[in-house]
């Protein structure tokens, strides 16, 4: 009988429990539905998976993305014009399922996009598909209690944000309200891999993890296993995306290779 996978808070808990036996940080890709095309992406998704990655953030394409930088704007501009929507990313969530993707799949999206097609109608639609949470940079908690009612009813995450700007005020409200995990911005700014990590970051993180005990995974800047290394220890997890996405019209090798290589720096 085939097992049964866990979804949402249960199949992010059993990630980082995984890891954390490991002693080590989930190695969580970003990868945007569409690019530098449809069937691409699945087969980029696909090798991520196995090459050695935890979990998945799924970008939802979005015509105004404002915390991403040029690599992620391009990438999902070119998704756009592909005639990705909020249904076909959807659909490839379903299909990555179908074909063996068994690692907890975040869901990232802009709000608009989101509240034009229903809070309540997405979250069950992305549950049925086999996400298992929504990751909305644009989306403050006090404005969450729609997306925060739906997850809650069908047992999917909510992530915030946390910067190294966040008030302790601002970082005892995320704490209170997200599930899952919290994402932690490394630096002041907008997504794109980076040369250097901020020297301060022990400190954030210190900062935050006063306030709670859910997971912190840190995203923006992460692109080389020395990153990977610098941060293994300090966070329960970490997101790449711009240095894999670069990547992607190298063909699904590259990505996996940079995948591997990151993975590899955890051990």
């Amino acid at each position: 009988m085939a097992k049964t996978r866990l979804q949402g808070l249960a199949a992010l808990s059993a990630m980082f429990e995984s890891s954390q036996r490991e002693k080590r940080a989930a190695f969580m890709p970003y990868y945007p539905i569409g690019y530098p095309d449809y069937a691409s992406s699945i087969q980029n998704v696909l090798a991520l998976s196995q090459a050695g990655a935890d979990g998945f953030e799924i970008g939802i394409p979005f015509s105004d993305p404002l915390a991403d930088g040029p690599t992620i704007q391009a990438a999902t501009q070119e998704a756009l014009q592909n005639g990705i929507t909020v249904e076909r990313c959807l659909s490839a969530v379903r299909t990555l399922r179908e074909q063996g993707v068994t690692q907890p799949m975040m869901m990232m999206s802009y709000a608009n996009p989101l509240i034009a097609y229903g809070p309540e109608r997405f979250v069950k639609e992305a549950c049925a598909a086999g996400a298992d949470g929504l990751i909305i940079p644009d989306l403050p908690p006090e404005e969450s209690h729609y997306f925060a009612k739906a997850c809650e009813q069908f047992g999917l995450a909510l992530v915030f944000f946390l910067a190294p700007t966040s008030s302790n005020k601002r970082i005892v409200l995320a704490a209170q309200q997200a599930t899952g995990f919290i994402y932690v911005v490394s630096l002041t700014g907008i997504t794109g891999a980076r040369a250097e990590l901020p020297s301060d970051l022990s400190h954030l993180i210190e900062r935050i993890r006063a306030q709670t005990t859910t997971p912190l995974v840190l995203g923006f800047g992460i692109s080389t296993p020395e990153h990977a290394r610098a941060i293994n220890g300090l966070v329960d997890g970490f997101i790449v995306g711009s240095a894999l996405v670069k990547l992607a019209k190298n063909g699904h090798q590259a990505v996996s290779d940079l995948a591997r290589t990151l993975r590899g720096a955890l051990d």
